[in-house]
């Protein structure tokens, strides 16, 4: 092959990124951080599916793009519920005539299943580690289950999970959630073979682990409720991340775009850290 046959032209590299035509489907999309890749997405072209079971959250979310929100709609789902998953995914396909893309953004932690120093790990309620893990596992697996049956009768598609830096190195206090990411990327590799080897080659699952990004689910303990000051969990986090600071929502996006696109169309089964560097800091 010549030099001129295996290059890309500026043209070609920009259109990689060009996502008008494509149809996304984002669960937990009007969560903090789903919600911002929806409007990169938006911003990118792409017609951008909300799955929220908060839906008067998920309208604020496209209220607040201003003009993006014209190719954004939302759409009622619990993802630990095989029905509504299942009714919604035929909702998704019937607006926008296809799929081109999951991302599995429905997830998180909870107070309850949190060690402190007044609950010790062996008092942590059943039904609050149950929680944790079927949001986070069974939350990603059985709207995999129902977007990548999809995916695999058209022949094509791509599916991202949202993994985390507990996957790669378990934090204390959070015992199910390091518990449950792990899972995530772990899934993500067999699900990547899978559909690779049972279906098409053009179906792709991938992973990225954000670092530390301040959510709704963290901020109990990162920040004082209070003054808004750094907990000392936080003080450490931050002093663990070479790069100095926690991530912001547009830390994410270009990952993202890059998992979603063309570009990355010959990798598969891989989890991305996105985290500022943490995660190749020994201490030391």
């Amino acid at each position: 092959m010549s030099t001129q046959e295996n290059s890309l032209d500026l043209a070609e590299l920009t259109k990689m990124y060009d996502f008008k035509g494509k149809s996304v489907a984002i669960t937990g999309g009007a969560g903090v951080l789903g919600s911002q890749i929806a409007g990169a997405l938006a911003g990118c072209g792409a017609s951008v599916a909300i799955l929220d079971i908060n839906v008067d959250l998920g309208k604020k979310v496209v209220e607040n793009m201003g003009e993006r929100g014209k190719q954004v709609s939302v759409f009622k789902c619990d993802v630990l519920n095989r029905e509504s998953i299942g009714q919604t995914a035929e909702e998704v396909v019937k607006h926008y005539g296809k799929l081109d893309c999951l991302i599995n953004g429905a997830g998180g932690n909870k107070p309850q299943a949190t060690t402190s120093p007044e609950v010790k790990f062996f008092d942590l309620p059943a039904d609050a580690l149950r929680w944790v893990f079927e949001l986070n596992v069974m939350g990603t697996m059985l709207p995999s289950q129902a977007f990548g049956k999809i995916m695999a009768e058209q022949g094509y598609g791509t599916i991202l999970n949202i993994s985390s830096m507990n996957a790669f190195r378990p934090l204390t206090r959070i015992a199910a959630y390091s518990a449950a990411k792990a899972a995530v990327s772990n899934f993500t590799q067999w699900l990547a073979v899978h559909m690779a080897q049972e279906y098409s080659p053009k179906i792709r699952v991938n992973a990225i682990a954000p670092g530390f990004f301040l959510t709704d689910q963290n901020r109990f303990l990162l920040t004082d409720k209070e003054t808004g000051a750094w907990t000392a969990r936080g003080k450490t986090i931050v002093g663990h991340t070479p790069m100095g600071r926690l991530g912001e929502s547009k830390d994410l996006f270009g990952g993202v775009l890059w998992l979603l696109s063309p570009a990355s169309e010959f990798v598969t089964g891989i989890v991305v850290p996105i985290d500022g560097g943490f995660s190749a800091f020994s201490g030391v």
